[in-house]
């Protein structure tokens, strides 16, 4: 079966081989383990971009092999940087409690513990207790449960709800819109219990880690990275190169058709919707780590919305499209907008690449959609197009009783 799968999907040797090259390289070149050429800063930035190819990727099964175009995935995305973030905060806020109440004359009780944690988590907002969405905080298993379960409820529950209502197209994508949209203003209000517009910080520092350097810990967090975004291509590439991948495309191409041979539509949208939503949960979870902050900004419509533009630009239908899309938008809005793009002055105005680069990327998705709808990934097309096939005495017609390519050149 390995062997099968493997000779179907080719591009999953090709990707891993591409990975590990990339992961060892960084590596190499790391300031914790290697020469310290790439700065610490620059492998978190590359450790997020392998996050965000990771939902990517997401996005392209549920887009562009099933038809459906959500404007949600980044609020699951957001929800599972939410879900480990609260127990980073929680265990880091622990230990700083403890080490604060170990001169008192008595040992702290547990409560006395967890009373001050709520203190120093929640006095920003004017609360003094944990909510009841904290009771679980304590437990790095269960709140890494919660980065699954979360995501893959509430995609379930809004999936099961939307697709047995046959709701399809741009109404379907408003709905995804108005769910993510909904979340966002839920979360910013103070008494939801994650801290309203504050949102949860200092999430870069690992709970009894602060001897290990950042240099050392960002390494650990984009080899954590790249092995997601390896199980993940490995699962999406599964899903779609069988029986099941060719009933999603088909349903993308004519979901009335599919449903007339009597396939059960509904519940492979569904399918796919919840594991994408997953997908994307882990991807947060790993993301949010090494940007050390999340809030409800997070979960605006327009990440998705971004998201979306990533995959278009990478080239839908293509699991390695989506990555090479979100690697690339990603990388030169890190340039643009950090300020190493040098302005650009015209004499009767400058252009401010901070101001302008939204702009050139809403541009950039126009000039793709039009003259280059493959994407990206399409060039590698245009280079399997470009090799001269193999044939070694293969047939040379569509029968088995056409000309051989040894009879041919006798002829």
């Amino acid at each position: 079966m390995t062997t099968s799968f493997l000779r179907r999907t080719p591009s999953v040797l090709w990707f891993l081989g591409a990975l590990a090259l990339f992961t060892l390289t960084v590596t190499l070149l790391s300031e914790g383990y290697g020469t310290g050429t790439i700065p610490t800063s620059f492998v978190k930035t590359l450790g997020m971009t392998l996050c965000l190819c990771l939902v990517a990727m997401a996005m392209d099964l549920i887009w562009g092999y099933t038809g459906i175009l959500s404007l949600g995935h980044m609020a699951f995305f957001a929800l599972g940087g939410y879900m480990l973030g609260m127990w980073l905060m929680y265990a880091r806020t622990e230990i700083i409690v403890v080490q604060a109440l170990a001169s008192s004359p008595l040992p702290p009780t547990p409560q006395e513990i967890r009373d001050g944690v709520a203190v120093q988590i929640f006095g920003v907002v004017g609360g003094s207790e944990l909510p009841w969405i904290w009771a679980l905080a304590h437990s790095f298993w269960a709140q890494m449960a919660l980065v699954v379960l979360v995501p893959g409820l509430i995609a379930l529950i809004f999936g099961w709800l939307a697709f047995r209502s046959r709701v399809t197209g741009v109404y379907l994508s408003i709905l995804t819109q108005a769910m993510t949209l909904a979340l966002a203003l839920w979360l910013f209000q103070n008494d939801t219990g994650l801290r309203g517009n504050n949102g949860l910080s200092g999430l870069q520092n690992l709970p009894g880690l602060d001897a290990v350097p950042q240099s050392v810990m960002s390494m650990w967090f984009f080899w954590a990275s790249a092995a997601g975004l390896g199980l993940g291509y490995l699962l999406c590439a599964w899903v779609v190169s069988g029986k099941f991948g060719s009933v999603l495309k088909a349903i993308r191409d004519d979901e009335a058709r599919v449903r007339f041979l009597g396939y059960a539509v509904e519940h492979y949208k569904l399918f796919v919707f919840t594991v994408t939503a997953v997908i994307a949960g882990l991807a947060g979870a790993l993301y949010y780590p090494q940007a050390g902050i999340i809030n409800p900004g997070e979960l605006a419509p327009i990440a998705s919305i971004y998201l979306a533009v990533w995959v278009a630009i990478g080239g839908r239908g293509r699991l390695y499209g989506a990555v090479i899309g979100a690697a690339f938008v990603s990388l030169v809005s890190s340039w643009f907008t950090g300020g190493r793009a040098p302005d650009v002055n015209l004499g009767f105005y400058t252009i401010r690449w901070v101001d302008w680069w939204l702009i050139v990327l809403g541009l950039s998705f126009v000039a793709v959609t039009i003259f280059a709808p493959k994407g990206l990934g399409g060039l590698i097309d245009l280079i399997e197009r470009r090799r001269t096939p193999n044939r070694h005495g293969a047939d040379l017609g569509p029968s088995k009783g056409s000309f051989r390519e040894g009879e041919a050149a006798a002829e």
